[in-house]
């Protein structure tokens, strides 16, 4: 099966302290890459996989289910777990999602948390007759790219598979229902303009995640994929001043450079 550019996962070794991170729903690699990259090149031991059904075709990923997607997060943080002394999660839209579903089986055995436009639920009113409608409607049109930077195209599905969208609003209600499960504090970024996940995630986040501290941060120059956008840099930054607030300790020195898995 062909990959589209950017879906390769990334994996690099550095230090003692660990970085699970996901990208969203009918995404890539791609959307996380850089900031994979600078974590690497901060000193931190990094995972970045492919969510299974993802990076090809939307029929494929309308096969995938959310929770083989959280396996594969559970797979990337059980790896860092064994190797490393203490791990973070990160992740951008349904990536935030999963990584926050990953805080809420896993406890303080998380460190933090540091999530890009994460979502959890939707207002679209098209959204209710999904499940209804999914097994005549196989796809819709694709969300990827809402970037405002000018030139910058994510890699991800021209599609939208609706079974697959299905399997999200699953998701999204097991996370909901579990958020004052999360202890792992939570730096949130938020793009004041997102034309795929609107404010009201960013308010139950706040509202349900009572047993931590949520820090929230505006974008102002950024749509949803701002992870590529125009204050990917403050996001690079802050999430790395984030760790070193939380070990209470430098980055660890390390070679710069990633590494591609296989």
């Amino acid at each position: 099966m062909a990959l589209i550019a950017g879906a390769d996962p990334f994996a690099a070794d550095r230090g003692p302290i660990g970085v699970v991170l996901s990208h969203g729903f009918t995404g890539t690699p791609a959307s996380m890459l850089p900031w994979a990259e600078h974590l690497a090149a901060a000193g931190y031991t990094v995972r970045l996989p492919l969510l299974p059904g993802h990076g090809s075709r939307w029929q494929d990923t309308n096969r995938s289910r959310w929770t083989e997607w959280y396996g594969a997060i559970e797979d990337a943080y059980a790896e860092l777990a064994a190797r490393c002394e203490t791990v973070f999660a990160c992740g951008l839209s349904m990536g935030g999602t999963l990584v926050t579903r990953l805080a809420e089986q896993h406890g303080d055995a998380i460190a933090g948390l540091v999530l890009v436009n994460p979502s959890y639920a939707t207002e679209r009113f098209d959204a209710k007759f999904a499940r209804y409608i999914s097994w005549a409607m196989r796809s819709s049109p694709g969300i990827g790219s809402d970037i405002k930077k000018p030139g910058v195209v994510e890699p991800a599905l021209d599609r939208t598979p609706v079974q697959a969208f299905v399997s999200l609003q699953k998701l999204w209600r097991v996370t909901q229902a579990d958020l004052p499960k999360v202890t792992a504090p939570i730096l949130l970024f938020r793009s004041r303009e997102d034309h795929v996940v609107e404010p009201l995630s960013g308010r139950l986040l706040q509202a349900g995640a009572t047993g931590t501290t949520v820090r929230e941060v505006i974008l102002e120059n950024s749509y949803h994929v701002a992870t590529l956008d125009n204050d990917a840099p403050a996001i690079f930054e802050g999430s790395v001043e984030f760790i070193r607030s939380l070990t209470a300790m430098a980055a660890p020195d390390g070679d710069t450079a990633g590494s591609t898995a296989p």
